[in-house]
C-alpha cells in the first residue's frame, strides 16, 4: 500500500455508503482477499457494512475513470479503546500511493486512538504502518488443518453432555458465559445480545453446529463450540471453529479438546467439509498449544497496530 509515485485517486469522506457503493466496496475486499490469500475486512466490518444504521466514517478512493480503487473504513463507537481502522487497496491499483491518502483521511477523520488490522501482514501494510507511526501491538493467527486426518473421538468429562444451541432460549445463558470464557478478551467477551442477535440471523448461521457442553445434573452450561462454514463463489468451502470457549470452572478436564473434536467430526461428517480453520490471539498460548497439537499449522498472522 506504499508508493514511490504520486497518485491520481480522488479520495472522498462520507458517513453513509449507498448500495451500489457497498457492492463496490464488497467487490473490492474479494478481489483483493483472492489475490493476497487474506480478506482485509473483517467479520466485524462487513456487518457494519450491511447495516444501514452503523454508525462509521467511510473513506472511497477512485482512480480518473471512476473506478473504486481503495477503502477505509473508520469505526468510530469506540474512541476511549480505540477507533478501528481497516483499510484495502484494490490489487492493479497499488504502489501509487492510494493506501498512502486513504491512511491520511483516516488520521484526519479520527477522535482518538488508533487500532488498525492488517490482514495478512502485508509488507506494504507493514511499511505503511511505521511510516505514519504505528507500533505493532497485538498478532491474531490463522490457523489450518485438513479434516481428511485422523480425528479420533470426543472424550466429554463425567456429567457432562452435548448439544445443539436453542436460539432464544440460550442467548443470555451463553452470553454470560462467553463473557467468563473470554474475560482478558474483551474484543470476544464483551458481546452484547444484539452483537448475539445479528449473527443468528446471518445466512451462514446453522444451530446444530453451534455445540453446547452442558452439565447434565444442573443444566449449567461450560462450554461451547460454535462452527461456521465459509461458501464463496468460485472457492472451495471451508469449515471454521468460529469460537470455542470453556468456563474457566472447567479449565483442565479436557473440556476443550472434546469440544473442538466434535465440532471437526460436525463440519466433516455433517457438512461434507474437507478442511478447517480457526483465528487465535499468539498470546493465548494455551489455545494455541492446544490446536497444534490437534494437528493445526499456521497459515496466515493478522496484525493490530496501535497509534495514540
Amino acid at each position: 500500500m506504499s508508493s514511490a509515485e504520486p497518485t491520481s485517486d480522488q479520495v472522498t469522506r462520507t458517513d453513509r455508503l449507498a448500495p451500489t457503493e457497498i457492492d463496490d466496496v464488497l467487490a473490492l475486499a474479494r478481489t483483493a482477499g483472492d489475490t493476497d490469500g487474506a480478506d482485509p475486512l473483517d467479520e466485524h466490518v462487513l456487518l457494519r457494512l450491511r447495516d444501514p444504521e452503523a454508525p462509521a466514517v467511510h473513506l472511497i478512493a477512485r482512480a480518473d475513470d471512476g473506478t473504486l480503487s481503495g477503502y477505509a473504513h473508520l469505526d468510530t463507537t469506540d474512541p476511549v479503546g480505540g477507533n478501528g481502522v481497516e483499510l484495502v487497496v484494490h490489487p492493479a491499483y497499488r504502489r501509487r500511493g492510494t493506501g498512502r491518502a486513504l491512511a491520511r483521511g483516516v488520521l484526519a477523520s479520527a477522535t482518538g486512538p488508533l487500532r488498525a488490522w492488517a490482514h495478512g501482514d502485508h509488507p506494504s501494510a507493514a511499511a505503511l504502518a511505521v511510516d505514519l507511526g504505528f507500533t505493532r501491538a497485538r498478532v491474531l493467527w490463522q490457523l489450518r488443518r485438513s479434516l481428511a486426518a485422523p480425528l479420533g473421538e470426543p472424550r466429554l468429562p463425567d456429567g457432562v453432555a452435548l448439544r445443539p444451541f436453542r436460539p432464544g432460549e440460550d442467548d443470555a445463558a451463553w452470553l454470560t458465559l462467553n463473557a467468563r470464557a473470554f474475560v482478558e478478551l474483551p474484543d470476544q467477551g464483551g458481546w452484547t445480545s444484539e452483537d448475539l442477535r445479528v449473527r443468528l440471523t446471518e445466512p451462514w448461521f446453522d444451530p446444530a453446529g453451534f455445540l453446547l457442553a452442558e452439565e447434565s445434573a444442573t443444566g449449567r452450561l461450560l462450554g461451547f463450540h460454535w462452527t461456521k462454514v465459509h461458501e464463496r463463489p468460485g472457492s472451495a468451502r471451508m469449515g471454521e471453529v468460529y469460537v470455542l470457549g470453556v468456563d474457566p470452572t472447567a479449565h483442565g478436564g479436557g473440556l476443550g479438546r472434546a469440544l473442538t473434536t466434535a465440532g471437526l467430526a460436525y463440519l466433516r461428517d455433517r457438512r461434507g467439509l474437507d478442511r478447517v480453520m480457526l483465528y487465535v490471539d499468539d498470546s493465548n498460548a494455551g489455545a494455541v498449544a492446544l490446536y497444534e497439537r490437534m494437528g493445526f499449522a499456521r497459515w496466515a498472522a493478522h496484525i493490530n497496530y496501535h497509534l495514540g
